[in-house]
């Protein structure tokens, strides 16, 4: 078959399209930056791009029509506060606009569970996109599923942080809601197991493990799974303004998602019944062994995709490759270069690769950790986002504050664009280069000022600059090494 899948790029697109191409389907992946699609071996018969932004009207004369099943994979509640709905319903319309015109036979649609009467801002909006997706002429299946456990999942990463980072949680009253939460692999099956099956038309189902747990109990389950003591007390004060703030500052989570989330976690989220597992024969992950699997795979650094690394998590960034060509005029740069002895250039490359998260900014962490702190007091995303594997990066990765514009191995160049709250915008650009006898590093920091306090930022943070990067590029070229001797430091300023 020939299947559509929007959200390629995102977290359930990316475990969804190898399920799909190992059983033998032909998929087009639905992608806004091309370059940000990480392509694996044996792909090319079988994976055709499209470069489509479902928030534009598409262009149907050079659209694919001839596919069989289309997912739709796409959601907004991350990027926006305020006017997410609005950008859903629009994505949907335009998505409709495609499948009325295909050969399509079926439309999935993974949704949030929707069952209870006063329904959170975000729910509500799913709740209309798949109210618009069953009018169109493609039969609909809807699987609303409520928290997700997997490596990467928001969720799984906010339990996380909470658990790891807290001995003793005060949180909100919302600690007590019920939920039924459902592993990412039974997901992944469900989406599968659904296809071309007409008794799903037309049809919504809920989807979850067969315990109903409050988030206290999720919490505790976690602790319990990594083997922590740790202790939660509920406060009644705890307003939803406070309580997406204490989310915020806590846990990875960016400031509107926090929102969107505990506006969600004040309603119940529980499954009418479990008739489609029983349809289709499948028996549904526990929420603790859900969780052991997650870090199984944390552990391995095998984590397959993350919800840090779409897009979506920022609303700066529509696609990435309107920052990949770095502006020249009216900016501010800091240019260092080094050359080091011998060839050691494969060595550098994997130093610059492994660049933030737990290996740090390798010089002067605790300024960038005070920088992230200062980023998330003005609503800014912080440090805690990490990465999400330690030596592998692709574009449209999440690095810490910063977004992967370009990771090419070949050239052995990295560029990053700076996603933290900014007058104006900034780049980080790292190059390793073999020249005879000697490797050559070049670091480059690139800022196009926003007015003048644009300007005046620059300026102010010139000095921690002259540090900072000095030290980034000779312990990028020196780490793990025995000794800094015969390294030749160029500085050019700019």
């Amino acid at each position: 078959m020939r299947i559509l899948l929007t959200g390629a790029n995102g977290y359930i697109g990316k475990r969804l399209l190898p399920v799909l191409v190992e059983a033998g389907h032909e998929v087009i992946a639905c992608v806004r930056t091309p370059s940000s699609f990480e392509w694996k071996k044996g792909w090319k018969d079988q994976v055709t791009l499209f470069q489509v932004d479902f928030l534009e009207e598409i262009d149907l004369d050079t659209a694919p029509l001839d596919f069989d099943i289309a997912y739709y994979l796409i959601h907004s509640m991350s990027s926006s506060v305020d006017d997410f709905a609005a950008l859903e319903e629009k994505a949907a319309r335009n998505f409709l606009q495609l499948t009325d015109a295909s050969q399509a036979r079926q439309i999935i649609y993974l949704t949030g569970m929707v069952n209870d009467d006063h329904l959170s801002r975000h729910l509500a909006s799913r709740h209309q996109v798949e109210q618009l997706l069953n009018e169109g002429k493609v039969p609909l299946t809807a699987l609303r599923a409520g928290i997700v456990i997997g490596s990467g999942s928001a969720s799984f990463e906010i339990i996380r942080d909470l658990v790891e980072k807290l001995p003793v949680m005060v949180a909100p009253r919302w600690i007590n809601t019920r939920c039924q939460p459902i592993a990412i692999r039974d997901v992944i099956r469900f989406l599968v197991e659904v296809q071309l099956r007409e008794d799903t038309y037309h049809e919504n189902f809920d989807i979850g493990c067969t315990e109903i747990l409050t988030y206290r109990e999720m919490l505790l389950g976690y602790a319990e799974v990594r083997d922590l003591q740790r202790w939660i007390v509920s406060v009644p004060v705890m307003t939803p303004r406070l309580s997406s703030y204490w989310l915020y500052f806590v846990t990875s989570t960016t400031y509107s998602l926090a929102v969107n989330l505990v506006n969600s976690m004040k309603i119940d989220v529980i499954c009418r019944d479990n008739r489609l597992a029983k349809m289709l024969g499948i028996e549904t992950i526990g929420y603790r062994e859900a969780v052991q699997l997650a870090f199984d795979k944390i552990e391995q650094n095998l984590v397959v995709s993350s919800w840090k690394d779409a897009l979506v998590t920022t609303s700066r960034l529509g696609s990435l490759e309107q920052y990949i060509k770095v502006p020249k005029f009216g900016c501010f740069e800091d240019y260092k270069e080094l050359s080091v002895p011998g060839d050691q250039s494969s060595e550098i490359w994997k130093n610059i690769l492994s660049i933030g998260g737990d290996r740090g900014w390798y010089y002067g962490n605790w300024l960038w950790k005070v920088r992230g702190y200062m980023d998330k007091m003005v609503g800014g995303i912080g440090l805690r986002r990490g990465r999400t594997h330690p030596y592998r990066v692709y574009p449209g990765d999440a690095l810490d504050f910063w977004r992967v514009l370009v990771a090419d191995h070949e050239e052995k160049r990295l560029l990053l664009y700076a996603e933290m709250k900014l007058p104006g915008e900034a780049w980080l650009e790292f190059c390793v280069e073999e020249q005879a006898d000697e490797t050559v590093i070049r670091q480059k920091a690139i800022f196009r000022p926003h007015g003048i306090f644009g300007r005046l930022y620059w300026y102010a943070v010139l000095p921690f600059h002259y540090f900072i990067f000095n030290g980034m590029i000779r312990n990028i070229a020196s780490y793990r090494s025995d000794s800094k001797a015969g390294l030749e430091w160029k500085e050019v300023e700019g």
